[in-house]
């Protein structure tokens, strides 16, 4: 909960001077490859999701923007045991990404992001009691946004939580997405 509060109050602080004539709105969706990481993953899958959700890029400077998002994110991970199966975990995520423009359209992209576990599907079980609500990552891809505002982009989510929530099991498994992405800003 300290990180969160941390993250807002620098985003806050940092967006405190920006004219709102920088501000550009948009919508984005595309293709999740997702996997788990950590203790005893060799018999997990990755599995293949989807995300989509609304995003703002405020401009800085010419070179540096910020961009917060706030995305449905379809995880997971397949069991490759019958029973079990693929294991959706659907989450709200946060990321705040820091753009710097190594062209007038090519990004380098980093950021924190917070995830909200919303569902589980799958399994005999609810996973959902196995598992942690929150997830804290970082986030690291490449932007390329035309004049029209349409925008592509890829990227990859480290997870950085651990996300079992099992009493007495040592186990460390965090969450990894790869992401393609496409978007549009309207204004």
């Amino acid at each position: 909960m300290k990180k969160v509060v941390l993250i807002t109050f620098i985003t806050v602080l940092g967006l405190s001077n920006i004219n709102a004539q920088k501000i550009r709105l948009g919508a984005k969706a595309g293709l999740n490859l997702a996997f788990i990481t950590g203790d005893n993953t060799d018999s997990l899958d990755p599995i293949t999701g989807f995300h989509f959700g609304l995003q703002a890029e405020m401009l800085i400077s010419e070179k540096f923007s910020l961009q917060p998002e706030l995305l449905y994110s379809g995880q997971g991970y397949d069991t490759s045991i019958d029973s079990e199966g693929i294991i959706a975990l659907n989450y709200l995520n946060i990321p705040l990404m820091a753009k710097y423009y190594v062209t007038k359209r090519l990004s380098l992209e980093t950021g924190p992001q917070i995830g909200f576990l919303l569902s589980t599907k799958g399994g005999t079980k609810d996973y959902k009691d196995l598992l942690k609500t929150t997830d804290f990552g970082i986030n690291f891809g490449l932007g390329y946004k035309l004049d029209n505002g349409l925008n592509f982009g890829v990227r990859y989510n480290l997870g950085l939580t651990n996300i079992n929530n099992i009493d007495g099991i040592s186990d460390k498994n965090r969450n990894g997405v790869f992401q393609l992405s496409i978007g549009y800003f309207f204004f």
